[in-house]
């Protein structure tokens, strides 16, 4: 990201826009954010200013951000002082990163007074500071800590800008003596740039070197006489675009998610990123941030289903782990039968008292003497009665185990099925219908009590096949259910990736002659949305929808079906 001293001198301009306006209403959404409502003859506005570390920031915003019950305390101060009270003044420092904002109101006894906001940008320490018209600290949303000295921002403080890091100023200083102080550094010529100039991101730096090297790593010594010479033509270009050309530009991935900004156009990553002009400095920032909020929201609750899962998985495995060392133990189950039926067939022989009793084995093929302990307080009658019993106990505990382990198998498949879905969520809906089919499920508590969630239209992904057939992919277990078992006809063609989990695909021929390559297409759609995305020779099942059948008691997306054909398929190529 690049929120220097360069962008916020141009954003300061457009935030100029308010200087005359009255601040009608001051909100604290959360601990590191307030929104000011701006209203004036020409500008009704909300102005952002947010102190939360990875994405401070100041910029006019369209949203409306919820408000608590209460107002914080930190609130209730501004309100008393810059409730009502007119912009005078948004000014920075050069290209420092703090933005004073300054204006004028009346005090309890009517006297006109100019408290100012200074809002600081700075790395890990962001800060939002509220002091009087005598230079003293009001509040701040972060107060310092005496223990570790340094700044003191208390209430009642004389208020003390951050501490001058004594780089170059590119706007007041001389260029040759800035380009002087750059080639005095070791090291890479961007790192030399960011440790000597004050107001350029890591971006332009990089930006700089790339330009003039058409690499972003050179290296201060590597570069020759004439780069050295351009390298005050690159400056001035960029003091230029600062104070009067540039436009807010917005770097987007391949996916078209914004991963950088600037003030002016960048290069440095070819065809691999795309540039988006944005149409204000303040539209770029909010485009910026709220998709980077939503996609953190969408990776923590992506990450916590996950947890949740990964959860599950291990205590399922533990579950069946034991019950397979039980099932061991009933594998000597027969011998307990055995022995019962020869200790009958010598009843005449043993007498009670014996600890054991020594008895051709009419079982074995040798007919070899065994040994069969017995409990020397039992009848012969008896011991044979108890190790019938024991048989018999064995026998039922192995039915039960097995049929357990069966339970944990296809539990076990369920699980990976929904992590698998899990990794394919593009966005927060997707999510919510998953957290809903463990909610439903008993897996999860629901987050909706006394009133349901509101439910969303489903939507499927689709495709056309090469013959112009509509082709639905689920999403998830429940869109598979829906898909497969209620939208379907029973002529239209079900696929999906053998014995591996993923998503249903139905092909909508409605029984008409599908060809072999509508087929093919069909099926590297189910190996694409399945576990198996990133194999190659990938086999997938398919047959008519009117031979999947859905067992009493199965989980979501669970089916079973015959009557079918495998075809092998490459997701990637």
């Amino acid at each position: 990201m690049a929120l220097d001293g360069g962008f916020l001198y141009k954003l300061t301009r457009e935030l100029n826009s308010a200087v005359g306006a009255h601040i009608e209403k001051i909100y604290q959404p959360t601990r590191d954010e307030l929104v000011f409502l701006l209203r004036s003859p020409t500008l009704h506005k909300r102005l952002l200013i947010s102190a939360h570390s990875g994405s401070a920031r100041i910029h006019f915003t369209e949203s409306k951000p919820e408000n608590p019950a209460t107002p914080p305390v930190f609130c209730m101060l501004l309100r008393k002082f810059f409730g009502a009270a007119r912009i005078t003044e948004i000014s920075m420092n050069s290209l420092e990163r703090v933005i004073k904002i300054t204006v004028s109101s009346l005090n309890e006894m009517g006297d006109v007074i100019y408290p100012c906001l200074y809002v600081e940008l700075i790395g890990t320490a962001p800060n939002i500071i509220a002091v009087d018209q005598n230079g003293r600290i009001i509040d701040a949303i972060r107060r310092s800590s005496i223990e570790n000295g340094g700044r003191i921002i208390h209430p009642g403080a004389k208020y003390e800008p951050p501490v001058s890091l004594g780089k170059a100023n590119i706007l007041d200083d001389d260029i040759d003596g800035v380009v002087e102080k750059i080639l005095s550094q070791n090291g890479t010529l961007d790192k030399a740039i960011l440790g000597s100039v004050e107001g350029f991101s890591p971006l332009v730096c990089r930006e700089i070197a790339f330009s003039l090297s058409g690499n972003t790593d050179i290296l201060v010594t590597e570069l020759t006489k004439l780069q050295k010479e351009h390298l005050k033509t690159k400056l001035c270009y960029f003091k230029d675009e600062i104070l009067s050309g540039g436009n807010p530009v917005l770097i987007l991935d391949k996916d078209g998610r914004p991963q950088e900004f600037c003030y002016t156009n960048i290069y440095q990553y070819g065809k691999v990123f795309e540039l988006n002009k944005s149409a204000s400095y303040s539209e770029l920032l909010e485009s910026f941030y709220t998709e980077r909020a939503y996609n953190s929201r969408l990776k923590k609750e992506s990450q916590d289903l996950l947890r949740l899962l990964s959860n599950l998985e291990a205590r399922i495995l533990r579950r069946k782990s034991e019950r397979e060392k039980d099932l061991k133990k009933c594998q000597n189950r027969e011998e307990k039968r055995i022995y019962g039926e020869l200790i009958k067939a010598n009843l005449h022989a043993i007498t009670t008292g014996q600890t054991f009793a020594e008895v051709q084995n009419y079982y074995d093929s040798n007919l070899a003497t065994v040994r069969i302990p017995l409990n020397p307080a039992l009848s012969p009658a008896n011991n044979a009665a108890k190790y019938f019993k024991d048989y018999k106990k064995l026998h039922t505990a192995e039915q039960t185990l097995l049929e357990l382990i069966g339970e944990d198998e296809k539990e076990l498949q369920y699980v990976y099925s929904v992590l698998e879905s899990l990794a394919r969520c593009e966005n927060i809906g997707d999510i919510g219908e998953i957290r809903d089919e463990l909610s439903a499920g008993g897996y999860i508590k629901s987050t909706f009590k006394g009133s349901k969630r509101k439910k969303e239209n489903t939507v499927f992904k689709e495709v056309i096949s090469p013959s112009g057939f509509r082709v639905l992919i689920g999403k998830n277990n429940r869109q598979n259910d829906l898909l497969t078992l209620s939208i379907a006809a029973k002529n239209d063609l079900w696929f999906h990736t053998k014995n591996i989990p993923g998503s249903h695909v139905i092909l909508f021929s409605g029984g008409a002659d599908v060809t072999d390559d509508d087929i093919l297409f069909a099926a590297l759609q189910a190996a694409q949305n399945s576990k198996a995305s990133v194999s190659s020779n990938v086999p997938v099942d398919y047959t008519s929808v009117k031979y999947i059948k859905k067992p009493s008691g199965a989980k979501p997306g669970m089916v079973i079906y015959s009557t079918n054909k495998t075809v092998f398929v490459n997701p990637v190529k």
